[in-house]
């Protein structure tokens, strides 16, 4: 109940700005300012220039949840009290409070972009319903911070290297896959990674490569491992009331530019990853990142595998069992969807 008084005060200060407003105003609850180019280059910009990008009348407060000093994984509590308005959902995260949103990007499920973009369109209104249902939140839009890889402090060769080592973990996903290797999942915000890194409290941590740069894993590191296990899906969503509110127009007005928000974001995240990999092991081109000299181990198709099995042997069975203790229609409601999108 306490981490709520920052909320509390946060919310308190933007309204008090916002009384005498002629027109719309948005809180919005965005990424943390230290998690990379992402928020840096296209969320915040897009949310200050809102009105200018949706042609709305609006006007819009936004605060990074880390400068908000808001715990990343209280997005949807956040969003269901109504103390902001719009949260950029940290995907992972928040699915300690509903492990339905780890149906988005289990491990061994998005392996390319493609791959996550036709998951997403599959299974975005069963996630939205269920938000609806629980948070009072809208589902407005999903994307991706991009492909989620290996970092070591010790030189490894493949994922059998992992093995007795300590693994920095986004999601209890990706901690029931590197536990099936040997290894031990450990939770832990990221920006005490670097750090943790560095004193060995950790051995190897999970990010993207451009968050990794951006954060200097790359000065703590000495190997990158590049077998996709994620793409850590985010997303934007809307309190409810606040959403009916609004009129037809100025929803079908809201929802185009996020739209258009999400789209930029899924292509600038492939960009983002091809040009960090480049950096981090100090090749060029290098454009956004600062280059580093990591050594880049090859991927095996013995990994490959090993991830792409995984989701059938390890991440599904795990989730099933969470996720139906919550909602006793999820296994069904995700096998007819982006079970059904894959073949399953």
């Amino acid at each position: 109940m306490s981490r709520f008084v920052t909320v509390l005060a946060v919310a308190a200060a933007l309204a008090g700005t916002s009384a005498h407003a002629e027109s719309l105003t948005f809180k919005v609850l965005g990424q943390p300012a230290g998690s990379g180019l992402i928020q840096k280059d296209q969320e915040q910009p897009f949310f200050e220039s809102l009105a200018a990008k949706s042609g709305l009348d609006v006007k819009v407060q936004y605060i990074p949840v880390d400068v908000a000093g808001i715990p990343d994984t209280d997005g949807l509590r956040v969003l269901k009290s109504g103390l902001f308005d719009i949260v950029s959902i940290r995907g992972p995260q928040v699915s300690r409070d509903e492990p339905e949103m780890l149906g988005f990007d289990l491990v061994g499920l998005n392996p390319t972009f493609a791959a996550g973009k036709k998951h997403v369109a599959a299974y975005f209104a069963t996630v939205d319903k269920r938000l609806q249902g629980r948070f009072n939140a809208k589902l407005l839009g999903m994307w991706p911070a991009g492909p989620q890889i290996i970092f070591c402090k010790p030189a490894v060769k493949s994922l059998a290297d992992l093995k007795g080592l300590k693994v920095r973990v986004g999601d209890q996903s990706a901690a029931n896959f590197v536990s099936g290797l040997g290894a031990t999942g450990i939770p832990m915000p990221f920006g005490e990674v670097q750090q943790s890194l560095a004193r060995g409290v950790v051995d190897c941590a999970i990010t993207g490569p451009a968050s990794a740069n951006s954060a200097g894993w790359p000065e703590a590191t000495t190997t990158v491992l590049p077998v996709s296990l994620q793409l850590a899906m985010n997303g934007y969503a809307i309190n409810l009331d606040r959403w009916k509110k609004l009129s037809d127009a100025e929803r079908e007005k809201l929802q185009k530019a996020i739209d258009t928000l999400t789209a930029n974001i899924w292509s600038y995240s492939q960009e983002l990853y091809d040009d960090a990999m480049r950096c981090n092991a100090g090749q060029e081109p290098c454009k956004r990142g600062t280059k580093y000299k990591l050594t880049i181990a090859p991927v095996s198709e013995a990994d490959l595998k090993i991830v792409k099995e995984a989701l059938t042997s390890k991440s599904l069975p795990v989730w099933f069992k969470q996720c139906n203790a919550t909602n006793p229609s999820c296994e069904a409601d995700w096998k007819a969807t982006v079970g059904a999108a894959l073949g399953l």
